[in-house]
């Protein structure tokens, strides 16, 4: 099961959310001129890159049943 080409697409899909979460947490705190240019599109991409992991994982439990 853990062998699935989709249970790695969905670990690195989860990966990279997570990464950019950091980026965006690390932008926040530090504040100034890179929080006020990149905000808007880290916030964008964390949500793009969050709907795609979760329809990976969606899709790989359910072809796994």
């Amino acid at each position: 099961m853990t062998s699935s080409p989709l249970f790695f697409l969905a670990a690195f899909a989860c990966l990279a959310v997570l990464a950019v979460l950091m980026v965006g947490v690390y932008g926040f705190a530090r504040g100034g001129e890179f929080n006020k240019k990149y905000a808007n599109k880290i916030m964008r991409w964390r949500l793009i890159l969050q709907f795609v992991a979760v329809l990976l994982i969606l899709a790989f439990v359910a072809l796994a049943a």
